[in-house]
């Protein structure tokens, strides 16, 4: 009778295990005082064993082999799990896997579920699933009432594109925007990001820049604290001060605002920007400036200065637009030229030397620097003006200088008695930066005051010839050499003809010279009637002869 009872009791227990098994969804207890609906609890589908351990934990039941628990439109899956009915929650243990439809799949080696606060608490070996984002951890909550996920263990989340690791940080399933702080790293092929705070966005590839971060790719290293990435397409919108320098270090932008395309090597800058060149020592700024790396292009506006450094003292030259065009060989590896423009209201100053032109352009081909219509060159003392001027450089230093049209030399030894030479053109030539001599070709005037050993003038003469050099001496004529016929009138410093002391074009433009580096901003232009009539014949004009003068 006795074995008769314990089978009976037995058969009672397994078959209200299976009851307890197969309707654990249907308690209808009340939580937390309230009186839920149906789908507010969790259901138990699944567990090959349920055992109650009452005197272990009084308040679960233990459940192993294929547990599968659903709530609403999540299924989760375990090995082994402790239910907790009456508090509508439970832990899982080993394999976890939890489903929301085809979009969200999470795993892990253990997981706290309360289905009063939709909370999943997941821990170790981590991953969630959304698409085609990945996210790894070794911690991870995640609410399903918001659709957001968070760490604090260390996490690395992976799209199509790129992989983002950082200590801390949350993915919100339903807008795609991922937050990362402390130690952000975004790395893919072709760049790797470095930040302490990132908002990515897995859907569009976006990742928003709110506080110092370093994007360094194969071209360049980038430094902004304020702006746009986008993974896919390479591209960037920078702003608050941001910097893109070359990964060689020979060229580096900033600017208030930067929009940047790497797949087009297009910059794109705006505000106070900047270019330093460093391998050729210029810098060059401007309010917009757009740079092309793969042709290795610029132009300049709004302020546009370019600053030369190489020489000691800085050359300060403005235009109104400045334009940077390479030259390539046929198989377009190898620069052969490049060109400086500038355009409309020139202005240079360097402590030794100002300049005032129409345009500009500087050619690495032969190292010259040319200015256009109406170009005016001051040296200290002295003044050289013309319809054109070449200056052929070595080494960032004057070699020679060649005037075409109009030529006009003018040295100012005080403010009534100026030497003065004019000609069609003149060729000067330098010697360490200090004029030496100057070939003047072609109806060539001058009006001169020679020195004596005490740099005293002696007098006043007037020359006229079809040729002359004009030889210098610590920057004053020193004497004149003419070779071909001339006709010359030297007066005494007591009987100069006051009407002869000016060439008919002279002009000493004091007005227009640049005064310092800021000066050459603000345009200062000939009057109509000062600017040169170009000269369009070569022929040369019989020279005028001083019969009858002589008389007066």
């Amino acid at each position: 009778m006795l074995r008769l009872r314990f089978l009976l009791s037995l058969c009672a227990l397994c078959c209200l295990t299976t009851l307890t098994a197969q309707n654990a969804g249907t308690v209808t207890d009340s939580v937390a005082g309230t009186e839920p609906s149906d789908t507010s609890w969790v259901y138990l589908l699944n567990a090959d064993l349920i055992r109650f351990e009452e005197y272990i934990n009084p308040d679960a039941q233990r459940l192993m082999g294929n547990v599968v628990f659903r709530h609403d439109s999540m299924y989760m899956y375990c090995d082994s799990a402790l239910f907790f009915q009456k508090d509508n929650s439970f832990h899982a243990y080993h394999n976890v896997r939890a489903e929301q439809g085809d979009t969200l799949f999470l795993y892990g080696d253990s997981l706290f579920y309360d289905g009063n606060t939709r909370l999943l608490r997941v821990r170790d070996n981590v991953r969630l699933e959304n698409r085609t984002m990945i996210l790894l951890t070794d911690s991870l909550n995640y609410d399903r009432n918001t659709g957001l996920g968070w760490f604090f263990d260390g996490g690395t989340l992976l799209d199509e594109e790129s992989t983002l690791i950082s200590e801390y940080g949350q993915f919100d399933t339903n807008t795609k925007m991922a937050v990362f702080m402390d130690g952000v790293s975004l790395e893919s092929p072709d760049y790797t990001l470095t930040s302490d705070t990132l908002h990515y966005n897995t859907d569009s590839h976006l990742a928003f820049l709110t506080c110092p971060t370093t994007i360094v790719n194969e071209d360049n290293i980038i430094n902004t604290s304020h702006g746009r990435f986008n993974t896919q397409t390479n591209s960037a919108v920078l702003l608050d001060r941001s910097v893109i320098e070359q990964s060689s270090g020979d060229n580096r932008m900033t600017g208030d605002s930067i929009i940047y395309d790497k797949d087009k090597g297009e910059m794109n800058g705006f505000g106070d920007v900047i270019i330093n060149n460093y391998k050729d020592k210029v810098d060059v700024k401007g309010e917009y400036v757009y740079y092309n790396q793969n042709n290795d292009s610029a132009v300049v506006t709004g302020k546009a200065l370019l600053i030369e450094y190489s020489a000691g003292d800085s050359l300060f030259v403005h235009a109104d637009t400045f334009r940077l065009v390479t030259f390539y060989n046929a198989g377009h590896d190898t620069v052969t030229e490049r060109q400086v423009r500038g355009f409309y209201k020139v202005r240079a100053f360097r402590p030794d030397m100002q300049m005032v032109a129409d345009s500009m352009v500087f050619t690495t081909a032969d190292s010259s620097l040319t200015l256009f219509h109406d170009p005016i060159v001051w040296s200290e003392d002295q003044q050289v003006l013309g319809e054109k001027i070449i200056f052929y450089l070595n080494d960032s230093t004057i070699d020679w200088a060649h005037v075409i049209g109009q030529a006009l030399f003018v040295q100012m030894n005080d403010t009534v008695h100026y030497n003065q030479i004019t000609g069609r053109e003149m060729k000067a030539y330098f010697k360490k930066g200090e004029l030496d001599k100057a070939d003047v070709i072609g109806n060539v005037q001058a009006v001169f005051y020679p020195l004596d050993g005490d740099s005293a003038m002696i007098g006043m003469n007037t020359t006229e010839a079809s040729n002359l050099t004009v030889y210098f001496k610590m920057r004053a004529v020193d004497r004149i050499v003419i070779r071909s016929r001339s006709n010359g009138i030297m007066y005494p410093m007591d009987k100069i003809d006051e009407k002869k002391m000016y060439l008919p074009n002279f002009n000493w433009f004091e007005r227009i010279k640049p005064i310092d580096a800021e000066d050459v901003f603000y345009w200062r232009g000939k009057k109509v009637e000062e600017q040169l009539k170009r000269s369009n014949s070569t022929k040369e004009v019989p020279l005028p002869t001083l019969k009858g003068k002589k008389k007066q």
